[in-house]
């Protein structure tokens, strides 16, 4: 259902009749449950039996040297919230609850958030983990629990963790030191006191120049900046960047100028200046080829069931098919083949195969 991007249950229960596909996979006399009974189904799942499948796909990869290292060396876990659903009239058990001011007033909305955990290297995004949000904690919370729950399963899958800039925050990033690995989170508070003490220190320290194709960035580096009195001391660097772009309905070259800072425990004798605007930029895999990618392509927020564990379940699921589908695609298709095809078009065919074999509908009398 998921890698043909049908959609939903009831879109699932409607090729109950096809005699191809599912007789091969099931064996002839039987066929696809009903959209109930898999709804039903769902709610009985373990999650953590999802994440076992999910942790021996990841070390399937590994062994087979499927998830290699940028040119600095350092894999990456990127870590983000994501609301999936929002309901002024349905909720369940596992809903976290907001007041929306709307013209007709105060309305209590429902909805559902999750942290998320994704590794990213040398050309692949992969899904590890996701994590519900609980009443009452906040998102750095959630996803503190599930870089814990990660770590356990993947001690080794990677070196560093990016987040955006919710998470510059102290306990935070002692909880990424005391497991052994190094932070790094956008900053952009302006009230901050690491940015103010930036901006002030860029008047008086020169920035480098680089050009990364089209990007022109001047960046500034500084390092051992004391971040609180128990001895944790940053890094933080500013690029700021301007891109040359060519406008494609008036062929018009214009330049566009953005400003970044991060902040990193990552040590300048391991990582340059360089390595750090590049992970800082790679942080944005997760909300394009991941939160944007599910969302459009694989129904990350459909509600399949409007149950805890079941929304848990099927979310775990569209990663585990998302996994699957993208490494079929570029580790086991030759290259005229991807260039010839989308990995939508892949999906298509999958789904074509299922409806190909299902009887023509009668006409009603």
């Amino acid at each position: 259902m998921l890698v043909a991007r049908l959609g939903s249950l009831n879109a699932l229960e409607q090729t109950r009749e096809g005699r191809g596909v599912w007789r091969r996979l099931f064996g002839k006399g039987h066929r696809v449950p009903s959209a109930d009974t898999l709804a039903r189904v769902q709610a009985l799942f373990d999650p953590d039996d999802v994440r076992a499948v999910l942790a021996g796909f990841y070390a399937r990869l590994k062994r087979g040297k499927a998830l290699p290292a940028p040119r600095h060396g350092l894999l990456a876990l990127v870590i983000d919230g994501h609301e999936s659903t929002a309901s002024y009239l349905r909720c369940c058990s596992g809903c976290l609850r907001r007041e929306i001011k709307t013209k007709s007033g105060t309305k209590t909305q429902y909805y559902h958030r999750w942290a998320v955990a994704m590794l990213v290297g040398k050309g692949f995004e992969i899904f590890l983990d996701a994590e519900p949000q609980r009443r009452g904690e906040n998102e750095v919370g959630a996803a503190t629990r599930l870089l814990r729950r990660v770590h356990q399963r993947y001690p080794r899958a990677f070196d560093v963790v990016l987040a955006d800039a919710l998470y510059a925050q102290r306990p935070f990033f002692r909880e990424v030191l005391a497991l052994g690995k190094d932070a790094m989170a956008v900053l952009k508070n302006e009230e901050h006191t690491l940015v103010r003490e930036v901006r002030s220190l860029c008047e008086i320290v020169p920035a480098t120049t680089t050009k990364a194709g089209s990007t022109t960035r001047r960046c500034w580096d500084l390092e051992d900046l004391p971040w609180d009195a128990e001895g944790l001391n940053v890094r933080v660097v500013r690029s700021e960047e301007t891109t040359t772009v060519r406008r494609q309905l008036t062929k018009e070259v214009e330049e566009t100028s953005s400003s970044w800072m991060w902040v990193s425990t990552l040590p300048p004798s391991r990582v340059s200046t360089r390595t750090v605007v590049d992970l800082g930029h790679r942080r944005w895999s997760i909300e394009n080829e991941g939160f944007n990618e599910g969302v459009n392509a694989w129904y990350m927020d459909h509600v399949y069931h409007h149950e805890p564990r079941a929304m848990e379940v099927m979310l775990l699921l569209v990663m585990l098919a998302y996994n699957l589908l993208h490494v079929f695609y570029d580790r086991n298709l030759k290259p005229a083949v991807r260039h010839r095809f989308s990995m939508q078009h892949i999906g298509r065919e999958v789904t074509a195969e299922i409806y190909v074999t299902i009887p023509p509908t009668r006409a009603p009398p």
